[in-house]
């Protein structure tokens, strides 16, 4: 005999998009999607269940669009009226709160569950496929980096008395000689450290599951070499690479990878004993590597390709030399 799947809950009590992804946002449906019944309801979960794979897009996107819906009920609107018109008067109202980038992700979540609705024939024409978003355009990073002085405090004044203080030197020098992101890092496994010739080669788990090689920095390669050896995990090739401290005292690990929350207040904390003011955070390493590589005279596209980039823009984001040179500038008015 055939299981029946259970049926979606409703979420006309739902009021607040957080509300939302408290629980599993697959799950629940808002009322307008369900009004429209169970295969509405179901292309609703599929699109975040089958379509979305990563995660944190997915806690996003369903924020944005329960915050769609609340707002589309809350103007008497059923799924079958909403009309451009609609959703423009509803970015209208998101920029009192929200900034250009917040809108168009937003945006863009709507757009997207819109067009996955029209394919499943929920409806028939996609109501935000015309409605233009903020104008935003970027052309430096917000990200704050370090200069070569700043890290190299930041890097000595971590200790090597324990295991712990190993693994948080190791991990910071990866997310920076190798320019890797947090995510890509923190699921590194111990055979991802691969031998090439006298050095090694770095594989990274990127995004949409890609794999990123590039040889590892003689730096890194002396960071990770003395952390691996206190830890003893040489050996354990399918283990996690950066795993959790057991313990105040950090001399033992666990067999469990940090999370990204772990590694943020491990670089706030390190940071504030060094010194450092500046709100730094996992990112801040990557954008720190890459611009120290291309103020020392690397090439853009070699920037691009080491650091999996699919645009030369998306690169040139994370470059400050230009910042450092209009301040260079700026100190030859001497009165």
């Amino acid at each position: 005999m055939t299981e029946k799947l259970p049926v979606p809950r409703r979420a006309r009590a739902v009021r607040r998009a957080g509300d939302l992804t408290q629980g599993d946002p697959t799950r629940i449906v808002p009322a307008l999607i369900a009004d429209a019944g169970d295969p509405g309801a179901w292309r609703y979960i599929e699109f975040f269940a089958a379509n979305i794979r990563n995660p944190h897009t997915r806690r996003a996107y369903a924020r944005a669009c329960a915050r769609f819906f609340a707002w589309a009920e809350a103007h008497g609107l059923a799924l079958a009226t909403i009309r451009p018109v609609h959703v423009a008067a509803w970015v209208e109202g998101l920029q009192e709160k929200h900034g250009a980038p917040g809108i168009k992700q937003q945006l863009a979540a709507v757009r997207m569950l819109f067009d996955w609705l029209v394919v499943g024939q929920i409806v028939p024409m996609n109501p935000a496929a015309a409605v233009r978003g903020p104008r935003h355009v970027v052309k430096t990073g917000k990200t704050p980096v370090l200069d070569a002085a700043e890290w190299r405090r930041l890097i000595d004044g971590i200790p090597t008395a324990t295991v712990r203080d190993l693994r948080d030197r190791a991990l910071i020098a990866t997310l920076t000689y190798a320019f890797a992101r947090i995510t890509a890092a923190l699921t590194m496994r111990v055979e991802d450290l691969r031998p090439q010739g006298a050095g090694w080669q770095v594989r990274l788990h990127e995004k949409g599951g890609k794999h990123h090689v590039m040889p590892c920095h003689h730096a890194l390669a002396e960071a990770l070499r003395a952390y691996i050896e206190a830890a003893g995990i040489a050996e354990d090739r399918k283990g996690f690479l950066f795993r959790t401290a057991r313990g105040h005292a950090g001399t033992t690990l666990s067999a469990w990878p940090m999370a990204q929350p772990d590694a943020w207040r491990m670089i706030r904390r390190r940071a504030a004993a060094a010194g450092i003011l500046a709100p730094i955070g996992n990112h801040s390493f990557r954008a720190t590597g890459i611009t120290a590589y291309l103020a020392n005279g690397g090439a853009l596209e070699h920037a691009q390709a080491m650091a999996a980039h699919e645009s030369p823009r998306t690169t040139k984001l994370y470059d400050r030399t230009r910042d450092r040179l209009t301040q260079d500038e700026v100190e030859r008015i001497r009165l």
